[in-house]
């Protein structure tokens, strides 16, 4: 299982240090959360932040637009180069099309669900997805309590998963620790995105490693 750490927690910082941090901590996702203030009540950064720290690491770029107009934006992310763009199915008008934008660049395609959204709504489109994100908290703030019954959602995207021979990466965001990261690993789960938690840790190294070694 590996580990995407958020930088939502860490945004007052001095970046470029964080980006150091973490590529020294031998991670190789960076989770990043584009919020808008209209799709969830809180505001965080857009197209032109992604577009500075391409460069800036060699880390995967696995960047959540938390949008509530990716429609008419898709186009300016994909100006970033971010390996994987993940856009809301609850906020996208014509989720075919998006999905043909992000593959027709080259760029690897995922979709996120809330937790009031099933995962029925989503079902149409797993076949061309390389990840599905599963939201375990609401989107808007970090360091919010692990949604337990999220994890049969995990369970069924893998069954699916493995049933129809899809190829999408299952990750989960929202409350993972130590203890919830168990939790998304039985579950299914390939990715999970940690923030606060991560953070917090006296040594983010060893914090990483632990993470990344659950079930191993």
């Amino acid at each position: 299982m590996k580990v995407a750490p958020s930088i939502l927690s860490v945004l007052d910082q001095d970046l470029d240090q964080v980006l150091k941090t973490l590529e020294d901590a031998n991670v190789e996702y960076l989770h990043l959360d584009v919020m808008d203030n209209v799709f969830v009540p809180n505001i965080t950064f857009d197209y032109n932040l992604v577009k500075e720290l391409k460069p800036k690491t060699k880390m995967i770029l696995d960047t959540h637009l938390m949008i509530a107009n990716p429609d008419e934006l898709i186009d300016e992310y994909i100006k970033t180069k971010s390996d994987y763009l993940c856009f809301h199915i609850e906020a996208a008008k014509n989720p075919k099309e998006i999905i043909k934008k992000i593959k027709d660049n080259n760029l690897k395609c995922a979709v996120s669900i809330k937790p009031k959204t099933p995962v029925s709504e989503i079902e149409p489109y797993l076949q061309d997805l390389d990840l599905v994100l599963v939201m375990s908290v609401e989107p808007g703030f970090g360091g919010q309590k692990f949604m337990v019954d999220m994890l049969e959602k995990v369970k069924l995207l893998k069954k699916l998963k493995e049933e129809k021979n899809y190829n999408y990466l299952i990750e989960m965001d929202g409350g993972l620790n130590n203890n919830t990261a168990v939790l998304a690993k039985e579950a299914g789960c390939d990715i999970i995105v940690v923030g606060t938690f991560l953070f917090n840790s006296e040594n983010i190294k060893e914090t990483v490693k632990e993470l990344e070694s659950i079930w191993k």
